[in-house]
């Protein structure tokens, strides 16, 4: 019974320290729009990406949806029930009920919201000032590095570095069930 115990609080620590990290597993290879996609005809020539921004260069503007690894949301495409596996992670402070909020806002209806405007939620004047609509574009460049895009926010999650995760779990905020 001891044992059980502890392999279970050990397993709870690990899910949390994997929440808190982003979550990333090395060992996964990385999936790219290009892998998912079956083997189509030769195209034209492809759209050269937009080159990352400086990680120094200050925050974007409101409209500006440039990610940090150059990619863009356009190039992907979601995976709702693989979103809801990665936004396990977001529920630690957030859930997607209308009206509900806990640490974070309610992510009821975030598509197309303007930044800090869930009634009864008290958000810091960086998030409040930002000026962001979050389309599924900003929304995609802001879950890679929230602080990046919103300094000073009083959201202390690093991120998700993986851009297929980011799109994955976009797919489920538009539809959460």
């Amino acid at each position: 019974m001891v044992k059980t115990k502890t392999l279970a609080s050990v397993a709870a620590l690990s899910a949390l320290l994997a929440a808190c990290s982003g979550g990333s597993d090395s060992s996964e290879p990385e999936k790219t729009a290009e892998a998912a996609a079956p083997a189509a005809a030769p195209a034209a020539a492809p759209a050269a990406a937009p080159a990352p921004a400086p990680a120094d260069a200050g925050p974007p503007a409101a409209t500006d949806v440039t990610t940090l690894d150059g990619t863009t949301f356009a190039s992907f495409t979601g995976n709702a029930a693989a979103g809801k596996l990665v936004f396990a992670q977001c529920r630690t402070c957030h859930v997607t009920d209308a009206g509900v909020n806990k640490t974070g806002p309610s992510l009821n209806g975030i598509i197309g919201r303007t930044a800090g405007s869930v009634p009864g939620f008290n958000y810091s004047p960086a998030n409040k000032g930002s000026g962001i609509v979050f389309t599924k574009e900003k929304l995609f460049q802001y879950l890679e590095k929230p602080q990046r895009v919103i300094p000073k926010t009083k959201m202390i999650f690093a991120g998700i570095p993986d851009a297929q995760k980011r799109a994955d779990v976009i797919a489920y905020l538009e539809t959460p069930s």
